[in-house]
């Protein structure tokens, strides 16, 4: 069933299960979007950091008493950076950010109607 706002809008032509829906304003594209934050890809090597954390302070900070855990973690964030790079390589599809999609908008405007 459809949600209140939108029962106003659909129409029941022909077949009575299929909706049309009747836009109010013409379907074309904005000239811009809206300002919001990226969402943050997850973190990565959490545990060698934590694990290397403990152990500095457990030693009181000296890098030679966790040469061991510091090299396991900049292993494993080379490894990350790695993945991150063939990823971003073979052409995983990246959002552009509001701010550069904003500018190509108002560079390339649409119409405000069909001529």
């Amino acid at each position: 069933m459809a949600a209140p706002s939108l029962r106003g809008r659909l129409a029941r032509l022909g077949n009575p299960r299929k909706p049309v829906l009747k836009p109010s304003k013409p379907l074309i594209l904005a000239n811009r979007v809206g300002e919001r934050r990226r969402e943050r890809g997850e973190a990565t090597c959490i545990t060698e950091m934590s694990v290397m954390m403990a152990c500095w302070k457990q030693n009181e900070f000296r890098d030679e008493a966790c040469r061991k855990e510091i090299q396991d973690f900049f292993d494993c964030s080379s490894k990350a950076e790695a993945a991150r790079k063939m990823r971003s390589i073979q052409g995983e599809f990246v959002n552009l950010p509001p701010k550069k999609v904003n500018m190509l908008l108002q560079r390339f405007p649409n119409k405000p109607h069909v001529s």
